[in-house]
């Protein structure tokens, strides 16, 4: 298929790169028809590699003969939109840092009990709403061995722009899904699974984490919770255990990313 050189930014084809919001996007109330926006060839690649279908990719002209042409030649009957990067900086509002994105349909939602079958290491992220700390805090799972991540629905959605930017594609590497009743009746299917969970909070009663009866838990879900005002008092009572970072004089916590790396790390 021949790149389509941009000439008319009311092209409706446009629309998932220039006007529709996050939540069109993501289209909460009929999923299978939701697109996210993959930005750089790396998390393009990852992506593709993860099973998600492409739907369009708008791309500088500049990259059609370089960093755009492996993905144009893997996805041959994908419409290629391009202009020079002042053309495409002023459909989108933004530069585009690697010069290439792809519109790519949303994965199927997987379910709790799917997700942590063969799992002994999961977390669990409550009201975490900041992008970027999404994003890092997949990475982080990827890179330190925990196989799924679930989400409450008031966490920030995994495929925005910029979490998926921040993950560099590991999104699309760690199993992801969402949790509907939680702490309640999704709490209740981890126990049935075999799962401790292990709350991260700053408790005189919580254990250090350094504790060395914590590696020995065969299948343990890490909860952590938001920015600034951490778990709730109810999810932290629902839990197993309490767990805090040991801290040096003069610091009470770390941000939600780097405390689930470190706790990531230990408890690996």
């Amino acid at each position: 298929m021949e790149p389509v050189i941009i000439t008319d930014f009311n092209d409706p084809a446009l629309d998932v790169f220039a006007r529709l919001t996050q939540a069109q996007l993501r289209n909460r109330l009929e999923p299978e028809k939701g697109i996210f926006i993959a930005e750089s060839p790396k998390v393009i690649r990852r992506a593709l590699a993860g099973g998600c279908r492409p739907v369009s990719f708008l791309m500088e002209r500049r990259h059609l003969e370089g960093q755009g042409r492996e993905l144009i030649d893997a996805c041959p009957d994908v419409p290629v939109y391009t202009g020079d990067r002042e053309i495409l900086e002023q459909l989108t509002g933004y530069t585009l840092t690697r010069g290439i994105l792809c519109a790519m349909t949303r994965p199927k939602p997987m379910d709790l009990e799917t997700l942590c079958a063969k799992a002994r290491r999961v977390a669990v992220l409550e009201g975490v709403v900041d992008s970027t700390n999404i994003g890092a805090i997949f990475r982080s799972a990827a890179a330190l061995g925990v196989e799924a991540v679930l989400l409450t629905t008031t966490c920030c959605d995994p495929l925005c722009r910029r979490a998926v930017r921040v993950s560099m594609g590991t999104v699309f590497q760690v199993p992801w899904g969402w949790l509907e009743e939680w702490p309640g009746e999704d709490m209740a299917r981890l126990h049935r699974l075999g799962f401790k969970t292990a709350a991260m909070a700053l408790r005189d009663d919580s254990l250090s984490l350094e504790d060395p009866s914590l590696q020995e838990i065969p299948r343990l879900a890490i909860v952590l919770g938001a920015e600034g005002d951490g778990l709730a008092d109810h999810t932290i009572a629902a839990c197993d255990v309490t767990v805090r970072i040991p801290m040096a004089a003069g610091v009470d916590s770390l941000n939600v990313a780097a405390a689930s790396a470190v706790a990531f790390w230990q408890l690996r």
